[in-house]
């Protein structure tokens, strides 16, 4: 089994944002021990270890949630347990992400010292009135500082979230916000366009008239002024929503992208090994429970078929910018190379104008098979 890696779910936040609907809880819904949860992920991925033959991981990936509430002592005990019971091989990517508001230059140098070589910043804006849509409790120069603090204390690898389309948002807040991830200098940015989903509080605040709902006839526009920002300061994109300078990609979410394996441990973490994918409990409470009587926290476990292979094969490699083998895929592959949407050779791939359109380009192409 090539290209390993383990995901590791941090279900806590101090609060939560309007637009989230992650598996998250906050302390007034959940008890939120740290200690609690530590001592059932240690068993968790013991038990993983005990009844599977799991290769040592190319990359880890801590995320939630809001990882950087366990701080650099409580991450590194997460990596000591993935060390103790499946092993990390040399020159692994270990990533955390973390809240601006949850960091300190001490914070990035305890996470170093632990092995961590890479952090991922939530940033969204550099908008205050932006954040405050969003219910981002962090002020708006905090995360460039945080980013700041990472690479003083020696990261190479460090990424800001932004995200575009929120309700209010101008054009000339994406513009400070590109100029101010770019006066950072670090090496990889992710932005994503706002997607409003059923039962957040930002889903309400649309019905009963207190927000305007996105400009959805802006996310276009938007988004070619992000990617032409980014390629022009010597960022490249290599997945729809990621551009990163040479070196700088995340390797453990391109093993999702291509289809690799990994162990998701934590609540609500899924996993994929081989052609089994399996879903744990959400609630903290239960999946402690779970564990504490001597089972793996598995809800749901999905069979994955040579369909779903095929039809993820597609749709994820064509978000990427080396596109998927010419003989994955069977539609009319023509007629969007005509439109210039796709350029088709040993491998097919979405060209620059139809970076802007994957989605219809996946769904006609496997239609059309």
């Amino acid at each position: 089994m090539d290209n390993f890696g383990v995901y590791i779910h941090v279900p806590f936040c101090a609060s939560r944002c309007g637009y989230c609907d992650f598996n998250t809880y906050t302390p007034t819904e959940v008890d939120t021990s740290h200690a609690t949860y530590l001592e059932a992920l240690g068993r968790e991925l013991e038990l993983a270890a005990a009844g599977a033959e799991l290769p040592e991981a190319d990359t880890v990936f801590i995320g939630g949630g809001t990882p950087s509430l366990l701080g650099a002592e409580g991450l590194g005990r997460i990596l000591g347990m993935i060390r103790q019971h499946i092993g990390i091989r040399p020159g692994a990517e270990i990533t955390t992400e973390s809240n601006p508001e949850s960091t300190s230059p001490a914070y990035f140098d305890g996470l170093l010292d632990h092995g961590f070589t890479r952090v991922s910043l939530g940033m969204q804006s550099a908008s205050a009135p932006v954040l405050k849509v969003l219910d981002r409790r962090h002020t708006p120069g905090r995360a460039t500082a945080a980013a700041r603090e990472a690479l003083a204390a020696g990261f190479e690898h460090v990424n800001l979230d932004m995200i575009y389309g929120t309700p209010t948002e101008t054009d000339d807040d994406v513009r400070a916000t590109l100029e101010a991830i770019l006066g950072t200098g670090v090496d990889h940015v992710s932005a994503y366009s706002l997607i409003v989903e059923d039962g957040t509080a930002m889903s309400r605040k649309i019905r009963r008239g207190e927000l305007p709902p996105p400009q959805e006839e802006a996310y276009a526009s938007r988004y070619e002024l992000i990617a032409d920002t980014l390629e022009a300061a010597g960022y490249g994109w290599y997945e729809v929503s990621n551009w990163a300078k040479a070196g700088g990609e995340c390797r453990h979410n391109l093993l999702y992208w291509r289809g690799g394996n990994w162990w998701g441990a934590g609540p609500g973490a899924y996993s994929t090994i081989g052609d089994s994918r399996f879903f744990n409990v959400k609630r903290p409470e239960r999946y402690a429970e779970t564990l504490a009587a001597g089972r793996l926290p598995v809800a749901e476990t999905e069979e994955i078929t040579p369909e779903i292979r095929h039809f993820e094969e597609v749709m994820l490699g064509l978000r990427l910018r080396e596109g998927v083998r010419r003989g994955s895929v069977t539609g009319d592959v023509e007629k969007h190379a005509r439109a210039g949407l796709i350029t088709v050779g040993e491998r097919i791939a979405v060209t620059d104008k139809g970076r802007l359109l994957v989605d219809g380009i996946v769904t006609d192409l496997l239609a059309s098979e």
